[in-house]
C-alpha cells in the first residue's frame, strides 16, 4: 500500500511538472509576442523622432537663411558690405547660433532615443520553470524515502 502512495505521488508530481512546463511554455510565447510588439512599437517612436528632428533642422536651417540674407540686405542698404565687418560679425555669429541649436538639438534626440533601449538584462523566464519545480520534484523524493 505505502507503495502505491509513492506512486500516485510521483504520477502526481509528474502531471504537476507537465502542468507548469505548459504553462511556462504559453507565458514565454506570450512574452515573445509582447517584447515584439514593444519592439516595433519602440522602432515607430524611433522614427517619429528622427522625423520631428529633420524637421526642426529644416524650419531652424530656412530660419537662419532668412535672418542672414535679412541682415546682409540691411547691410547692403546701407552702404556697407555685405560681406565685410560688421555684417559678416553678424551673420557668422547666426550661423553659429545656428550650429549650437543644432549642437543642442542632436544632444537631446540622442537622449531621447537612447531612453527608450530596453535592458539587456531583462530576464527570459526560461530558468523559471525549473526553479518552480524543484520543489515538487523534492517532495516526491521525500515521500518515496520516507
Amino acid at each position: 500500500m505505502a507503495a502505491l502512495g509513492s506512486l500516485a505521488t510521483i504520477a502526481s508530481t509528474g502531471v504537476s511538472l507537465y502542468a507548469q512546463n505548459a504553462q511556462a511554455q504559453q507565458q514565454a510565447k506570450a512574452q515573445r509576442a509582447q517584447v515584439a510588439i514593444s519592439n516595433e512599437q519602440e522602432e515607430v517612436r524611433q522614427e517619429q523622432l528622427a522625423l520631428q528632428r529633420q524637421a526642426e533642422s529644416r524650419a531652424r536651417s530656412e530660419q537662419v537663411q532668412r535672418t542672414v540674407a535679412s541682415a546682409r540686405a540691411r547691410m547692403g542698404a546701407s552702404g556697407a558690405a555685405a560681406d565685410d565687418g560688421s555684417a559678416a560679425a553678424v551673420t557668422s555669429g547666426l550661423r553659429a547660433d545656428a550650429a549650437a541649436g543644432e549642437a543642442d538639438s542632436d544632444s537631446v534626440f540622442n537622449a531621447r532615443i537612447s531612453s527608450g533601449r530596453s535592458s539587456l538584462l531583462n530576464s527570459d523566464g526560461s530558468l523559471t520553470n525549473v526553479l518552480r519545480a524543484v520543489p515538487s520534484f523534492g517532495n516526491a523524493l521525500r515521500n518515496l524515502l520516507e
